[in-house]
């Protein structure tokens, strides 16, 4: 019984000791010399030259100055102010004897502050005859303080409208409704209304009528233009 004993205790110390003993260390990794061997070409696809190139890189557009996204609107661009037209063919100087060369455009001038001219000064001498710049009918003889003696024409279509100011007086037996060809004398020149004395001149605009036909309102054209050759 105890030789027995004597050798499991053996046997026990033997297991033990043998656990403890360190492990065999790997064997090192064996380095190939590949400074000979050629280099191995990359591995070919069944695909290559089928597949699409690589898409191009895009600018980030977060980076420029562009609205990616402009702001919605509900309410529509207000379209530009459509400019009057003008009436056919080409106007007579209306008062006797000016050439077209001798006039100067002072549609644009500036009357005061807060307006233009908006007509043209024919400068000629007091009693020159004001000749209709074109074929139309008189609609309205009037007298303004600033106009002065002064003619409303309206051309056949009704449409536009020519203003003959600062008169001397009328043709004789000029009336109202009356039809009137381009040339006819229809008044002299003067200085009524606020004309200088001294500088007698007919004030000659042109305006294009309202859908109401009204004489005295409508959108101004210039005239300069429509005198020239």
């Amino acid at each position: 019984m105890t030789f027995l004993l004597g050798v499991l205790v053996g046997a026990a110390g033997l297991f033990v000791w043998l656990r403890q003993m360190p492990h065999e260390p790997a064997a090192p990794a064996v380095a190939v010399n590949t400074g000979s061997l050629p280099a191995l070409p990359p591995p070919r696809s069944n695909l290559e030259g089928k597949l699409p190139p690589a898409p191009e890189v895009l600018p980030d557009l977060t980076e420029l100055d562009l609205p990616l996204h402009p702001a919605a609107t509900d309410t529509p661009a207000a379209a530009p102010a459509a400019a009057p037209s003008v009436p056919p063919g080409k106007l007579l100087v209306p008062v006797d004897g000016i050439a077209p060369a001798k006039l100067t455009d002072t549609f644009d001038q500036q009357r005061g502050n807060e307006r233009h001219h908006e007509a043209l000064d024919i400068m000629a001498p007091k009693g020159t005859k004001v000749l209709a710049a074109a074929d139309g009918k008189i609609v309205k003889l009037f007298t303004s303080k600033p106009g002065g003696l002064t003619i409303y024409e309206f051309d056949p279509t009704e449409k536009y409208a020519y203003y003959y100011a600062h008169l001397d007086r009328y043709a004789d037996g000029l009336q109202e409704g009356a039809q009137v060809k381009r040339g006819d004398v229809i008044g002299y020149v003067g200085t009524t209304g606020n004309a200088d004395p001294n500088a007698p001149h007919l004030h000659f605009a042109v305006f294009e009528l309202t859908p109401e036909k009204q004489w005295w309102k409508g959108t101004p054209v210039d005239p300069y233009p429509l005198l020239q050759p």
